[in-house]
C-alpha cells in the first residue's frame, strides 16, 4: 500500500535492473571490479540490490530519511546494445517493468524512461510513450550510443544534426534528460588502447566523468539550447566536474577566434545557468557543493545518492551534516527536484 513519507530528501540518480537485464549486467561485473567474476558474492549483491525496490531499498529510505526516489535502469541500458532493434526492445521492456514497479508505490517512487538512441525517431517515440502513457518524469541517457558497423562497434553522440528531432520532442514533452556515465565499449578496452592499457582508470573515479563531460560540453556548445531553449539537462556527480572548469572553459570559448566560429550563441556558464542542473550523486563534498552553488546558483543544484553503488546511509549521513542556509538546503534536498521534474509532491 502506497503511503506518503515525511518530508525528506529526494534522490534522483538511483539505479534499478529489470529481470531481463541480469544477463547484460553480468558482462559489466569485471569492469566494476576486475578481480571478481559475475558469479562472485559482490557481483551478485549489486544485482540483488538493483532488482530490489520495495524491500531493502525502501527500508533504507525509511531508516535514513529519504522521502522519494526517481528510479532508472542501470547503465549502460539501451546505450550498450549495438543492435537497433534489440536496443529499442530493451528500452520498451524496461520501461514497462519499471512503470509497473512504480505503480505499486507512487508516493515513494517515480521513474526515468530508457530509450534507444540509434535514431531520433525511435528515441522520440519511446520517450513520448513513456511520459504520456507510463507517467515517467524524464529520460535517462547513459552517455553515447554504441552502434554496429561493418568495421566493428562505433559510438554516436547526440549533438549530431540527426538528433534534432529528438531534442524537439524533449522540449515539447517538457521533461529533463539526465546524462549518465557508462563504461567504454569493448573495442576501447583492448590492449594498446587508451583504457585498455590503463584499466585502473575505468569507472567512477576517473573515466566516467572524463568521457561524459566531453559529451556534455559537445551538447552545450552545439546550438541545441539555442534552437530548443526549453530543453533541460541534468548531470550527476557535481556536474561531472564541469562547474570547476567553467571559468577556464568560458575564458577560451569567448575568445574572438572562437566566438566567430562556435555553433552556440553563448558560453558554457550561460547554459549551465539556464539549461543544466547538477546533482550530488556519489560526490558527497560539502566544499564542492558550495562551490557549485556559487558558480551556477542554488536553483541548479539537487541532491542524489547513486544507490546502490553508494549507500543511502553514507549519503544521508553526509547530507545531514551539510551546513547550508536552511532555504538553500531545502531547495537542494527536494524543492528544486519537485519543480524541475514536476513531481507529485508538496513543496
Amino acid at each position: 500500500m502506497s503511503q506518503k513519507a515525511p518530508k525528506g530528501t529526494i534522490a534522483i540518480e538511483e539505479a534499478v535492473l529489470d529481470p531481463a537485464g541480469v544477463s547484460w549486467m553480468a558482462e559489466f561485473a569485471l569492469l566494476l571490479n576486475p578481480s571478481l567474476g559475475s558469479s562472485t558474492p559482490s557481483s551478485r549483491n549489486y544485482t540483488a540490490l538493483l532488482q530490489d525496490i520495495h524491500n531493502t531499498r525502501l527500508s533504507q529510505m525509511d531508516a535514513h530519511g529519504v522521502e522519494y526516489m526517481l528510479l532508472s535502469l542501470t547503465s549502460p541500458g539501451a546505450q550498450g546494445e549495438p543492435d537497433p532493434i534489440k536496443a529499442n526492445k530493451l528500452a520498451i521492456n524496461a520501461n514497462n517493468w519499471l512503470a509497473d514497479q512504480v505503480s505499486q508505490n507512487p508516493a515513494r517512487f517515480g521513474a526515468f524512461a530508457s530509450v534507444s538512441m540509434h535514431n531520433a525517431a525511435d528515441a522520440a517515440a519511446e520517450a513520448t510513450r513513456a511520459v504520456k502513457e507510463l507517467g515517467m518524469f524524464g529520460v535517462m541517457l547513459n552517455d553515447y550510443q554504441v552502434v554496429a558497423t561493418p568495421e566493428g562497434e562505433e559510438i554516436k553522440y547526440y549533438d549530431a544534426p540527426e538528433y534534432r528531432p529528438f531534442w524537439r520532442t524533449i522540449e515539447q514533452l517538457g521533461v529533463p534528460v539526465y546524462m549518465h556515465p557508462r563504461y567504454p565499449p569493448a573495442k576501447d578496452l583492448k590492449p594498446g588502447t587508451k583504457y585498455g592499457d590503463r584499466k585502473q582508470l575505468l569507472g567512477a573515479a576517473v573515466q566516467f566523468h572524463l568521457d561524459l563531460s566531453l559529451h556534455i560540453y559537445a551538447l552545450i556548445s552545439s546550438g541545441i539550447f539555442d534552437e530548443f531553449p526549453g530543453v533541460q539537462l541534468v548531470a550527476g556527480h557535481l556536474g561531472e566536474g564541469i562547474p570547476f572548469n567553467l571559468c577556464r572553459a568560458d575564458h577560451w570559448y569567448n575568445k574572438p577566434v572562437k566566438k566567430a566560429t562556435r555553433p552556440s550563441k553563448h558560453d558554457y556558464s550561460y547554459y549551465f545557468k539556464h539549461n543544466v542542473s547538477i546533482t550530488t550523486s556519489g560526490d558527497f563534498s560539502t566544499s564542492g557543493l558550495k562551490f557549485c552553488i556559487g558558480e551556477i546558483g542554488v536553483d541548479r543544484c539537487m541532491y542524489s545518492i547513486d544507490y546502490p553503488y553508494d549507500t543511502v546511509e553514507e549519503a544521508q549521513t553526509w547530507w545531514k551534516g551539510v551546513d547550508l542556509p536552511s532555504d538553500q538546503k531545502e531547495a537542494v534536498a527536494r524543492g528544486n527536484a519537485i519543480r524541475l521534474f514536476k513531481l507529485p509532491l508538496e513543496l
